[in-house]
């Protein structure tokens, strides 16, 4: 396998793998700054009180993105055994 072959297939399997956890990660992102906002606001510092939200929610939007998420992991497999 040539070098620039195999950093070419290392650099897609990064993006397909950055594309497929943005949404995951965003709304994440977006659960626990809300939640951080809300303990600021009430002074609660219970720890379980930021990360279960976080985890429902990310289980929530991936079990959504489930269709999405697989149509670009069979997409980035076609080319991948596609070959150059």
């Amino acid at each position: 396998m040539e070098l620039p072959f195999a950093l070419d297939l290392s650099r897609n399997a990064l993006i397909v793998a950055l594309i497929i956890s943005a949404p995951i990660l965003g709304i994440g992102v977006l659960v626990g700054l809300a939640i951080s906002l809300i303990q600021a606001v009430t002074q609660i510092q219970d720890q379980t009180v930021s990360i279960v939200p976080k985890i429902v929610a990310m289980i929530g939007v991936a079990i959504l993105f489930v269709p999405w998420l697989t149509q670009r992991i069979v997409e980035y497999s076609q080319q991948l055994f596609a070959g150059p």
